[in-house]
C-alpha cells in the first residue's frame, strides 16, 4: 500500500497542482512540510500537520516509518526528486509505498525564463553545502544554475565568483520563481549591486573568461600543496586511467600523500566518493586545503596507519595504493574489501616495493609496467632531460 505521497509545490501553491496532487493533498491524515509549504494549504480540521525545520530534515526524514499506516503527505519544492526530499526519503521508504509527484523545478523555470538549454547547463545546489564545490565547475563559457541559501547567497558567490578569477560571470538573480513576486537582478560578479535578495531564489551564472581547469587527470602538480610526496601528474593521468572511475564509485585512496588521486578521482565525476587514508597530520591538512582549492571538499581524509585504518570503511569499487605498499598484510586487506569487478592499482618507486608486487602479481594476476618520465629543465643557458624517478604499477581488476 502506497501509504506516504511526496508532492512537489511551486510558489503558485494549490493552484498550480494536478487535480490528482491536491487529492492526495487534501485526503491526507497527515501533512508534513516547512512552514512555507504548509501555508500555502488551507488548515483541514481533520488532518494533522507537522513543520520540519530545514536543518534537521534528515533527522526527521529517518522517523518518516512511524507513520506507516497513515495516508502521509510530504509536502516539498519543485521536483522532490531533484535535490530534494524525495531523494532522501526513497532511502528509507520502498517504492511500493511511495507516490512522487513533481511540479516544474526551480531549474526548469530558470531555464524557460533565460531560454536556456537545460540539457547544457550545470545544475546544482549549495543549500548547506560549501562554495568550494564551484570550483570544478568554473570552465570559460559555462552556464550554472544554483539554488542557494539565502537572500545573502549571491553577493558570497559573486565575491567567490571574482577571487576565482571570473569576475566578468554574469549573474542573475530569479526571486520566487513560479509566484506572484517573481523578480529578476543582474549584474557581472566583480560589480554586483545586490547585497541581499529574496531568500527563495536561484542564482544564474554565466561565465565568461576566466582560469578553468579540464576535469581530466593530470593537473598541474603545483596546483596542489604537497612535501614531495605527490604522484607526478604524467604518473597520475596513467594510475587514474587504471582505476577507471565510474559515475557513483567509492575510492580507497591508501598513502594519500598530497590527496592528488582521490581529488581527480572525484573530479571526473560529482556522483564518485573517495576516502583519503593518511597517517601523517601535515599531509591530512595539506589534503583538505588542496580539496577545497579544487572543488571537491566531499572529499573523506580519515587519520591512522595501514591496514588498522580501513576497518569500518565501505567496501571500495576501486583501490589505489600509494605509500605504506610493504605493510604486512596491506594488499590482502584491500584485496578483500575490494568488490567483484573492482580494480586495484598500486604504485612503488623502490626495490622492496617492486617485489611486492611481483608477489602480488603472482598471487592475484594483472599486470605490472614500468614508467620512466624525463622533463626538460634548464641547463646553463641550454636545456637538457632530466629523468624522474621510474615508477614500477601494478593494476589488476578482481573477478
Amino acid at each position: 500500500m502506497k501509504w506516504l505521497s511526496v508532492i512537489g509545490i511551486g510558489e503558485d501553491g494549490l493552484d498550480g497542482l494536478s487535480s490528482a496532487a491536491r487529492a492526495l493533498v487534501q485526503s491526507a491524515d497527515l501533512l508534513i512540510g516547512g512552514e512555507r509549504h504548509l501555508a500555502m494549504v488551507p488548515r483541514n480540521t481533520e488532518q494533522e500537520r507537522i513543520a520540519w525545520a530545514a536543518s534537521q530534515l534528515l533527522t526527521q526524514a529517518d522517523g518518516i516509518a512511524q507513520y506507516r499506516g497513515r495516508r502521509t503527505c510530504v509536502l516539498a519544492s519543485g521536483d522532490p526528486m531533484w535535490f530534494g526530499i524525495g531523494t532522501t526519503l526513497a532511502k528509507r521508504i520502498p517504492a511500493t509505498e511511495m507516490t512522487v509527484v513533481p511540479h516544474p523545478s526551480a531549474f526548469s523555470l530558470a531555464a524557460a525564463r533565460l531560454l536556456w538549454a537545460l540539457d547544457a547547463v550545470d545544475c546544482l545546489s549549495l543549500h548547506g553545502r560549501p562554495l568550494d564545490l564551484l570550483a570544478s565547475f568554473l570552465t570559460p563559457g559555462a552556464r550554472l544554475l544554483l539554488l542557494t541559501e539565502n537572500g545573502a547567497a549571491p553577493a558570497k558567490i559573486a565575491g567567490y565568483l571574482v577571487k576565482r578569477g571570473f569576475g566578468s560571470a554574469q549573474l542573475t538573480v530569479l526571486e520566487h520563481l513560479g509566484g506572484a513576486q517573481e523578480n529578476s537582478l543582474t549584474g557581472t560578479a566583480k560589480d554586483w549591486p545586490h547585497k541581499t535578495c529574496a531568500d527563495l531564489n536561484l542564482l544564474a551564472v554565466e561565465l565568461r573568461d576566466g582560469p578553468g581547469l579540464t576535469r581530466l587527470a593530470g593537473l598541474e602538480d603545483d596546483l596542489y600543496l604537497h612535501d614531495g610526496n605527490i604522484t607526478k601528474r604524467e604518473i597520475r593521468a596513467v594510475t587514474l586511467a587504471r582505476l577507471s572511475p565510474f559515475p557513483g564509485d567509492l575510492l580507497w585512496d591508501v598513502g594519500a600523500g598530497s590527496g592528488s588521486i582521490s581529488i581527480e578521482w572525484l573530479r571526473a565525476d560529482r556522483r564518485n566518493r573517495a576516502i583519503a587514508i593518511e597517517s601523517k597530520d601535515a599531509r591530512r591538512n595539506m589534503i583538505a586545503q588542496n580539496a577545497l582549492a579544487l572543488g571537491v571538499p566531499q572529499l573523506e581524509i580519515r587519520a591512522g596507519s595501514v591496514p588498522d585504518a580501513l576497518t569500518g570503511l565501505p567496501d571500495p569499487d576501486a583501490v589505489f595504493i600509494g605509500g605504506g605498499i610493504t605493510t604486512e598484510g596491506l594488499i590482502e586487506r584491500c584485496w578483500m574489501a575490494l568488490k567483484p569487478g573492482g580494480r586495484l592499482v598500486a604504485n612503488v618507486v623502490t626495490l622492496e616495493g617492486e617485489s611486492v608486487l611481483e608477489q602480488a602479481r603472482r598471487d592475484h594476476g594483472g599486470d605490472l609496467a614500468r614508467f620512466s618520465v624525463q622533463r626538460a629543465e634548464p641547463v646553463g643557458r641550454f636545456h637538457g632531460w632530466h629523468a624522474m624517478m621510474p615508477v614500477t604499477q601494478w593494476s589488476v581488476t578482481k573477478e
